[in-house]
């Protein structure tokens, strides 16, 4: 029979070391460990700004395939993952012909581009001087090269021709897989997020998808009647390499402000090289196809999708363009308008949110006037 000495008696274990006895104390060191969370988290997503650069190029590539998969729903009443295939085969039709059919023709054009605009320029610089205009052709090339070198490495990964084919195979291989099951990925970020917030991020989500979709359309459409418009014109009148010039006023005009600033330099300088009379030609040219732009496709993409500031958008290009070079200018536009979406929704939960306060305390000031008057009344 065991006696009480023989039993063992275990002593309370004292508070752990690290735990904070006051309240105030307590609440204080969580929200500081809150805000250090916050400077990591911002921390690793500058570190890893590339890859989520990438990733959101994904989404934006998805979006295309998207949205040409629901246009053929239309007509085609077939699956989904067939629908797919289809807009994915005629993408790589179109670039096949492109580079089959009209590829010998445009990299000789694109040979002897650099040299005519070398060659505008330095005629550009002597008709300067011959005015008594002081500049300094190597100066010129200094600040250019300044420039250049103050892009980050980040830009010259991207920008380089290995960088650039690595990251358009990553950013297509992405945008594939979120084309083919995008309920899987929607799901797997809604479940990230607090409960009773889940429907409203579904709804965001949603929103942000077909405004993203709309957005991707005009600026696809754009770029098709960009291209045709600049070529046949310049064609009509004679203008070199009016091939290339039309490929790249429709590859620049899915970056706004910039690429059609970017586009009209170059058509007018190779225009020059014909004459005063052929370079007046394309800067009625450029001057047209932007009306055209400007005046009726913008109107009507912006009906259907977010409008953005043109100030705030080439500042934001700006940004990105230094930081992430061609791959951030070309997605500075979609990123913004997916922010100002959620910002939207944002302040319209807030305003739904003041509403049903004010609503509530309607009914509570209608509930307590009878007792009110009923008291007056005795």
């Amino acid at each position: 029979m065991a006696t009480k000495s023989d039993s063992v008696t275990e002593e309370p274990v004292g508070s752990s070391p690290t735990r904070i006895s006051d309240p105030r104390l307590r609440m204080e060191a969580r929200r500081a460990f809150v805000w250090v969370g916050v400077v990591g988290l911002v921390a690793v997503c500058v570190y890893m700004a590339q890859s989520l650069l990438v990733i959101f190029g994904g989404i934006v590539f998805a979006a295309m395939i998207d949205g040409g998969a629901r246009l053929l729903e239309r007509v085609l009443p077939i699956g989904r993952g067939w629908r797919i295939a289809i807009v994915m085969l005629a993408a790589v039709a179109f670039l096949g012909w492109l580079v089959w059919f009209a590829g010998s023709s445009i990299a000789a054009e694109a040979a002897a581009l650099p040299e005519i605009v070398e060659n505008q320029a330095l005629r550009a610089i002597e008709w300067a001087q011959a005015n008594g205009l002081e500049v300094d052709a190597g100066s010129l090339q200094n600040i250019a090269g300044q420039v250049t070198s103050g892009v980050g490495t980040v830009t010259r990964a991207l920008t380089g021709i290995l960088g650039g084919i690595t990251t358009a195979l990553l950013i297509a291989v992405i945008g594939i897989y979120i084309a083919l099951e995008p309920r899987l990925y929607e799901r797997g970020v809604e479940w990230m997020i607090a409960a009773h917030r889940r429907e409203d991020t579904k709804e965001t989500l949603a929103l942000m998808a077909s405004r993203l979709r709309h957005l991707l359309g005009g600026r696809l459409l754009g770029m098709v009647i960009e291209g045709i418009f600049t070529y046949v014109m310049l064609m009509f009148y004679g203008v070199p390499l009016a091939a290339l010039l039309g490929l790249i006023t429709g590859v620049l005009a899915f970056i706004p402000n910039i690429g059609a600033i970017l586009s009209g330099v170059l058509m007018v300088t190779v225009g020059f090289t014909g004459g005063v009379e052929m370079g007046l030609y394309t800067i009625f040219v450029y001057f047209f196809v932007q009306t055209i732009d400007g005046w009726i496709l913008v109107p009507l993409i912006a009906k259907r999708t977010v409008d953005l500031a043109p100030a705030l958008v080439l500042g934001w290009q700006l940004i990105l363009g230094v930081l992430f070079g061609i791959l951030g200018l070309a997605l500075a536009d979609p990123m913004l308008a997916m922010i100002k979406v959620a910002l939207e929704r944002r302040a319209e939960r807030q305003d739904e949110v003041i509403r049903q306060r004010e609503a509530q305390q309607r009914q509570q000031q209608s509930a307590k006037s009878p007792g009110r008057r009923r008291a007056k009344a005795s």
